[in-house]
């Protein structure tokens, strides 16, 4: 068998940094990867991982409930028969009254560490996935179950079992931490970065993605995703509320995605987290398939495909979904918007990523469709966002802030706010973010920390402080003033220009100071000029 990778910490030195432990684990497994393309190599890693977080969580109720049963003082103390004990923990109901996977014996990711160097891995991997489909009902059509195939050889998968059995997977810290969906959160990323422009099929950068949910602040309520991905938003909301003292069973999942391979990847991801999310009972389109038709939901959260002409909309001319005009069937952006408003409920508040374009496009009926939105009072705020956020995908974006009911209230699922009927906010954010490569954007924490306390602030907010405009970043504009601007939604038209500093230096100094150092310039451009000439007219004469 061939050699495999350690997984070591690399060596430091001076303000080097080491590795995380997904970075190292990442390295460990992309060095398995040989040919294999990374859209297809990322369901084998991540099946993998998945298994061995089920395979865990199993382990450790098992570990549990043996140690209560060996303890006098404990209600489940019994017996300390070895096979009374034997049949109580290998039974079914005890695993899944406590909401664990039931993982059947021969099937266990110990079972497969053993086997991990035998030539009929990939078989016993599938034998294992399947199993576990079998014996629950919700991972039944989720899991990964073609390992078994030619391209991947029995070294790769041994060293990828060998990899994410690595002892600090098991620390104690890193239970606490909930690794395994960190790694997989992260692993996400890293194949993302590798797809390019395919990544917007299954993953939105995590920036974005906590950007919107801290703005929306999905604190109670049902949480929608038309477009869900891999569930990124759902892992990001339900992360919001524990952050802030929450309750994770106050908000209820709803998803859906057309992508049956990136649907699966959801439904692992959500496994992992804990996440008890209705993503229907299988894929399906959010147009012509609406798995949740009757739903209602507090907050909306999408990237959905933007931009996309395929979308089937010839056959939807008469949907009741478009009560403010009927969207283009060569565009699907007022599509969505539509459809998610149709889901929003009375009280809610939606927010969704959108091509630059949707702002002002004035074709196919858009420019009214935007106008009936407007003039209705639902658009609130306008985030305009930096370039290069998204793998692959260089046109600029923004988010769309929608909400059936502007009203100083207070409902179960939001802050207490103030009256913002007739008025929009626009945020202008194209200037943030940072480069974390070459060609790969992002925002810090900073970032989203100006936008949000804008948001928030002018929504008149509990806890917040007074809104004020700022030149070139932010402002609040009257439904008037937008329809003056023929109802066009882009945040540069309102907000302005920062104001530039005063350098102290008076007017006529200036130009006095600029018109030296300018003909400083052209002479010493002149005597270069001079130099070379004369440099050229001596070799001139060399050779001759």
């Amino acid at each position: 068998m061939a050699a495999r990778s350690t997984g070591r910490r690399r060596r430091t030195n001076g303000d080097e940094q080491p590795k995380s432990l997904e970075a190292q684990l990442w390295d460990s497994a992309n060095a398995l990867r040989s040919s294999m393309d990374a859209a297809e190599y990322k369901h084998v890693v991540l099946g993998l991982v998945f298994l061995r977080y089920v395979s865990d969580v199993f382990e450790a109720t098992q570990k549990s409930l043996l140690a209560r049963m060996n303890d006098p003082e404990d209600p489940d103390y019994f017996s300390t028969d070895p096979e009374y004990q034997r049949q109580t923990l290998e039974d079914r109901d005890e695993y899944t009254a406590a909401g664990v996977f039931w993982i059947p014996e021969g099937h266990r990711w110990t079972d497969l560490q053993a086997a991990a160097t035998q030539p009929d891995i990939g078989s016993r991997i599938d034998a294992a996935m399947d199993a576990i489909e079998k014996e629950n009902p919700t991972l039944r059509g989720v899991l990964p179950k073609n390992y078994a195939r030619r391209e991947l050889s029995s070294d790769t998968l041994g060293g990828l079992i060998d990899t994410f059995s690595r002892q600090d997977l098991a620390t104690e810290e890193n239970k606490s931490l909930d690794v395994l969906g960190r790694v997989y959160e992260y692993f996400l990323g890293r194949f993302a970065s590798s797809e390019g422009r395919r990544a917007g099929e299954f993953y939105t950068p995590r920036s974005i993605v906590t950007l919107m949910v801290e703005m929306l602040e999905p604190f109670n309520g049902r949480v929608y995703d038309p477009a869900c991905g891999s569930g990124g938003m759902f892992v990001q909301a339900d992360r919001f509320v524990q952050a802030h003292g929450g309750v994770r069973n106050d908000i209820s999942v709803f998803g859906q995605e057309q992508n049956p391979t990136t649907w699966r990847l959801a439904k692992m991801n959500l496994a992992l987290r804990g996440i008890d999310a209705n993503l229907g009972p299988q894929w399906g389109d959010s147009f012509t398939d609406d798995l949740h038709k009757d739903l209602r939901a507090d907050f909306v959260l999408a990237n959905p495909p933007f931009n996309i002409s395929d979308w089937g909309g010839e056959r939807m001319r008469d949907d009741p979904r478009w009560t403010h005009g009927v969207p283009p069937t060569g565009n699907a952006n007022y599509a969505w918007i539509q459809h998610m408003l149709y889901h929003l409920g009375p009280t809610g508040t939606m927010t969704t990523v959108l091509a630059n374009g949707s702002l002002s496009s004035q074709q196919s009926g858009e420019g009214e469709i935007r106008r009936s939105l407007i003039e209705d009072d639902l658009v609130e705020c306008i985030v305009a966002l930096p370039g290069q956020l998204f793998y692959g995908v260089q046109i600029p974006v923004c988010l769309w802030f929608l909400t059936k009911d502007k009203s100083a209230r207070k409902v179960r699922s939001e802050r207490a706010q103030r009256d913002r009927h007739g008025e929009v906010l626009f945020i202008d954010a194209r200037h943030l973010g940072h480069m974390t490569d070459r060609t790969h954007k992002d925002l810090s924490a900073d970032d989203i920390a100006k936008i949000t306390s804008a948001y928030h602030a002018w929504r008149g907010e509990t806890g917040e402080g007074a809104y004020t405009d700022q030149a070139g970043f932010c402002a609040a504009v009257t439904l008037a003033q937008v329809a003056d601007n023929g109802y066009v939604l882009t945040p540069g038209r309102y907000v302005g220009v920062p104001a530039s500093e005063d350098d102290g230096e008076p007017l006529d100094e200036k130009i006095d100071r600029l018109r030296r150092e300018i003909r400083e310039g052209f002479a010493q451009r002149e005597a270069l000029q001079a130099k070379v000439l004369a440099a050229l007219d001596g070799l001139r004469l060399g050779d001759g």
